[in-house]
């Protein structure tokens, strides 16, 4: 009876590692390097320091990307046809700002307004087979930390 216990105990546990081990060691997560920091998406809610969410309600917005069909027009733009060309710009680091999006706003969270038409706050061209609209819109509001604009970014 005993080993039974055991045994029932050490299989969930055996069970998380797995998963904290896949989820934390894939490099598979959208990923930008401004600077010396690196903001990176993940599905981890938990070690994220920063919680987006998205609305389809402009009302509920406190921030608005548009999408545009102009590069040069763009706040951000993220272009790729894969794999980067600079494979180690986005390394985790102690300074890796951990981005998440939220099903629902998290108190203090940003809520996103994502839309083709003005008026925004920031203005995303995405063409990648890595990143998503949303995971771009997502990626440039957690890396603002405050500022409005960026000297530069890198995939």
């Amino acid at each position: 009876m005993l080993r039974f216990k055991v045994l029932a105990s050490v299989v969930p546990v055996l069970a998380a590692a797995v998963f904290a081990r896949t989820e934390i060691g894939s490099v598979s997560h959208p990923c930008i390097a401004l600077g010396e920091t690196s903001v990176e998406l993940t599905s981890l809610f938990w070690t994220a320091g920063v919680h987006v969410a998205f609305t389809d309600d402009p009302a509920r917005a406190t921030v608005r990307v548009q999408i545009t069909d102009d590069a040069g027009a763009a706040d951000f733009a993220v272009v790729d046809d894969g794999l980067g060309d600079e494979p180690d710009s986005c390394q985790a680091n102690p300074s890796t700002r951990l981005v998440s999006i939220a099903a629902q706003p998290v108190d203090g969270g940003q809520v996103i307004y994502l839309s083709g038409e003005g008026p925004a706050d920031y203005r995303i061209y995405v063409r990648s087979k890595t990143f998503s609209q949303r995971e771009a819109a997502a990626l440039i509001v957690g890396a603002r930390g405050g500022q409005r604009h960026f000297q530069a970014a890198s995939l």
